[in-house]
């Protein structure tokens, strides 16, 4: 029994070795930050859709590229990270970035006043304006009080239909840009409005398209880098390197790649 009771005592003891061992490392890795973690395994998890063209998507031989993709590649190099790509469907983004499945994330992720509650939002690496646009041959609408008595082509639950009413003019309803633009081309409709970055986009698929921009909203639309709150230094760190690399033109040498035009600044 004595040697029963001694062998207990040993046992009872190992496991209390092994809770003050395992409550010592988690201790130590509660006290580094989010961004002294990414730089200690030189990786940052980013969540991105892959599937959103031009932002996010895959190429013919399968590499995932796009604008968003390649603006975080550039901040992970600039911060001597690699950088680990999480492909999630958008309706489970933000809930994976809550759950800590990535640190941040790519994928045109607008900052509004509702996700500032919850979320730190690093410098904004694009700038989305409403562009009024019409056939090139037009000179009747040079800006939006000139839609009153016109009719505009767009989606009807879109927010811009709902512009496009406010200045005067009837809406007439379409799926998407492209019928947008078959209407407008055709005569059939005087102007559409939608993010310029759809313009920009279209119009770098199809460069002979007989349209053109004719006005900018001056509300403007950014989108950025979310971050958990609590991890400034992470911000920081992006922040500092999106300047960098405008400083340097890299943001506008991605930009006009997939747009034609930069959008990683604000029009004048």
């Amino acid at each position: 029994m004595k040697k029963m009771a001694l062998f207990t005592s040993f046992v009872l003891a190992s496991f209390a070795l092994a809770a003050c061992s395992t409550s010592s490392s988690t201790s130590t890795s509660s006290d580094q930050t989010l961004y002294e973690q990414i730089q200690a395994e030189g990786v940052i998890q980013i969540g991105t859709e892959g599937a959103y063209a031009p932002y996010s998507y895959h190429d013919e031989s399968g590499k995932l590229v796009g604008y968003d993709v390649e603006v975080a590649e550039a901040v992970a190099a600039k911060l001597g990270l690699e950088v680990e790509f999480v492909e999630t469907e958008w309706d489970g983004m933000i809930a994976g970035l809550d759950a800590a499945r990535f640190d941040t994330v790519a994928n045109q992720v607008s900052i509004t006043d509702e996700r500032k509650e919850k979320y730190d939002f690093s410098t904004p690496y694009t700038y989305i304006y409403g562009a009024l646009v019409t056939q090139s041959s037009n000179q009747d609408i040079t800006q939006f009080e000139d839609l009153s008595g016109k009719k505009s082509a767009n989606s009807l639950t879109s927010n811009w239909a709902t512009v496009a009413e406010s200045y005067g003019a009837e809406v007439v309803g379409v799926d998407g840009f492209q019928q947008a633009v078959e209407l407008l081309t055709a005569g059939r409709v005087d102007a559409t409005i939608n993010d310029n970055v759809v313009y920009l986009d279209y119009l770098k698929q199809h460069p002979d398209a007989a349209i053109q921009v004719v006005a900018l909203t001056e509300d403007v639309q950014t989108t950025a880098f979310p971050v958990v709150k609590g991890n400034e230094e992470l911000v920081a760190a992006i922040d500092q390197a999106l300047a960098d690399l405008a400083a340097e033109g890299k943001l506008t040498e991605i930009a006009e790649k997939y747009f034609g035009e930069d959008v990683s600044t604000a029009a004048e």
